[in-house]
């Protein structure tokens, strides 16, 4: 059977719906691509929508073009605030091996988006006393993982605001360092940062 080919009318569609959902993850928060993919084709009348909703790498493309367009120079602002607290959070847990990861970290991140950080431990209450020992009021969660397309695996976690940022940590065993889960963007292992890549990142 010969593999069908997008029309110009489906791609033009894609696009909008796209440009649509990365609209709405900009202005009203959702980190949920699907979610958002959703809404868009909602808002765009779109019915058959398996065949026409667009990749989530297509929507964080859309995503950065409409910050670079719309909203650069707060966008520039807020993610500068959000990796400045990035870093003072690594630093304030570096024993932990530290990494930045998502938005914040790709820089696509909007006004709303928590900062997301892994962290490495044989314990995650360990974690949890060197906040109480730091005097950091926090929340502990668990955060579901997609590890690979058939394996999600759950993760203890905190919450807890430095420098006004919300500030959102998954702890893993110590040897998960070698082994970064599944982006939800592109589906290869999520890129990382340690604390000098985070400081380079604020110095470009």
């Amino acid at each position: 059977m010969a593999r069908r080919h997008p029309t110009p009318r489906g791609e033009n569609l894609r696009r909008a719906l796209a440009q649509e959902a990365a609209r709405i993850m900009a202005e009203h928060g959702i980190r949920d691509f699907f979610v958002a993919k959703r809404k868009a084709a909602e808002r765009l009348g779109v019915t058959d929508g398996a065949a026409v909703l667009p990749k989530n790498i297509e929507i964080e493309t859309a995503l950065a073009e409409y910050q670079r367009l719309f909203a650069r120079e707060s966008h520039e602002e807020s993610l500068q605030a959000q990796r400045r607290a990035a870093l003072a959070a690594m630093q304030e847990l570096h024993e932990f091996e530290p990494r930045l990861v998502g938005p914040v970290l790709s820089g696509t991140a909007t006004e709303h988006s928590q900062v997301q950080l892994h962290l490495f431990a044989d314990c995650a209450e360990s974690v949890a006393l060197k906040l109480i020992d730091r005097g950091i009021a926090h929340e502990v969660t668990e955060r579901r993982v997609r590890m690979s397309p058939e394996r999600v695996l759950a993760f203890p976690g905190l919450r807890f605001e430095v420098e006004d940022q919300a500030i959102e940590v998954t702890v893993f065993p110590t040897d998960g360092i070698r082994q970064a889960p599944v982006s939800p963007v592109d589906g290869r292992p999520m890129k990382r940062a340690n604390a000098i890549e985070v400081e380079a990142l604020l110095e470009e």
